[in-house]
C-alpha cells in the first residue's frame, strides 16, 4: 500500500534479488522452450542411410523463387553412386570446402577460430567455417537465413547425421544434391551441364573449376571461368594431390538409386550451353588478381 503523500515503498535488497532470480528463471524457461521445439522437431535423419533424398529444402526454396518472379525454373539433377563420382572431384571439394573433414564429427573448431580471428579483423563476415556436413544439413533441411533458431537446428541436425552415417555417405548425398548453378543440383547434372562428361570422367582440372564455384554457385561458370574462379583452381590443384576421399562401405542399397528416367533426368549428351573447358596450359600461371566485386561476392548456399 502507498504510504501518505502518495510515495510508494522501496523493496529491499531481498525483494529485487526476488525479481532478478525470477527474471533468469523466465529466461531459462524461455531458452529451454526454443531448443526443446528446435529439437522436437527436427527430421529424422537416419532414413538416409537407406534412401536417397529426391528433393531438398534449397531445391523447393529456388522453385519458389522462381515462380514468385513469373518464371519456370529447369532443373537439372541425376543421382548417381558415389563409386561413380570421379576422385578428382571428390578430392577436389574436400580441398575447396572442409579439408578437416575426417578429422571433426561436423564441426570444425579450428576453423570456427580462424573464421572469428579473420572476421573480427576486417570487420566484416569474410570467412565462413560450415562444415561439409553442416552444408548439407542446410541445403537438404533449412534455408540460407541467418536466423539463430535457424542455425541452432543446423548444429543439431548436423550432429545427428555424424552420428547416424559414415564420413562416406555424408559425401555421397552432399555430392548428390547440392547447387551447382541455376537449377543445376548434384555432380552429374554439373559435369554435364558444363563439360558435357559424367561425374565419374571428370579430369583435375575440370573437377577444381566446380569444386571452386561451390562457394556461389549462382553467380560462377565452371563453363566460363572468371579470374576469381581461375585463381580458386589453381589453389585446389595445388591441394588435391594429399586429399584421400573416403572409401565407400558396404551398405544396404538406397530405395531410391539415382534420378528415373524423367524430366528431371539430365540428357546423355551436353546441351547446346555447354561450353569446353580450357587446356590447362591455356590458364595463366599467374592469375590476374581478381576485383574488389569478385572476391566480395556473397555466397549463396554455405
Amino acid at each position: 500500500m502507498p504510504e501518505v503523500g502518495g510515495r510508494v515503498p522501496r523493496r529491499g535488497p531481498g525483494g529485487r534479488k526476488r525479481w532478478i532470480l525470477r527474471g533468469l528463471a523466465a529466461a531459462a524457461a524461455a531458452a529451454f522452450a526454443v531448443v526443446a521445439y528446435a529439437y522436437l522437431t527436427l527430421p529424422d535423419v537416419r532414413v538416409l542411410a537407406t534412401t536417397n533424398p529426391t528433393t531438398t529444402a534449397f531445391m523447393k526454396l529456388r522453385e519458389s523463387e522462381a515462380a514468385s518472379q513469373g518464371r519456370k525454373l529447369r532443373h537439372l539433377h541425376q543421382w548417381v553412386r558415389y563409386n561413380r563420382i570421379s576422385k578428382n572431384l571428390q578430392r577436389a571439394v574436400i580441398v575447396a570446402e572442409d579439408g578437416r573433414f575426417f578429422e571433426h564429427e561436423g564441426l570444425d573448431l579450428e576453423e570456427i577460430r580462424k573464421s572469428i580471428e579473420i572476421n573480427m579483423e576486417r570487420g566484416a563476415a569474410i570467412r565462413g567455417a560450415s562444415t561439409i556436413t553442416q552444408q548439407l544439413a542446410k541445403n537438404l533441411y533449412l534455408s540460407p537465413s541467418k536466423n539463430p533458431i535457424r542455425k541452432l537446428r543446423e548444429l543439431i541436425i548436423t550432429r545427428r547425421m555424424e552420428a547416424a552415417l559414415s564420413k562416406a555417405r555424408i559425401f555421397e548425398i552432399y555430392l548428390n544434391v547440392i547447387e551447382w548453378g541455376d537449377g543445376i543440383w548434384g555432380a552429374e547434372a554439373a559435369s554435364r551441364s558444363y563439360f558435357g562428361v559424367s561425374a565419374s570422367s571428370l579430369s583435375r582440372e575440370q573437377a577444381a573449376l566446380l569444386a571452386g564455384a561451390i562457394i556461389n554457385p549462382r553467380v560462377l561458370n565452371p563453363a566460363r571461368p572468371t579470374r576469381r574462379l581461375l585463381a580458386r583452381q589453381r589453389i585446389i590443384l595445388g591441394r588435391m594431390g594429399g586429399v584421400e576421399p573416403p572409401a565407400p562401405i558396404p551398405m544396404p542399397t538406397p530405395t531410391q538409386d539415382s534420378t528415373p528416367d524423367q524430366p528431371d533426368a539430365v540428357p546423355d549428351s551436353a546441351g547446346p550451353e555447354t561450353e569446353e573447358l580450357p587446356p590447362s596450359d591455356q590458364i595463366p600461371a599467374t592469375p590476374p588478381a581478381p576485383t574488389a566485386e569478385e572476391v566480395h561476392t556473397p555466397a549463396t548456399s554455405r
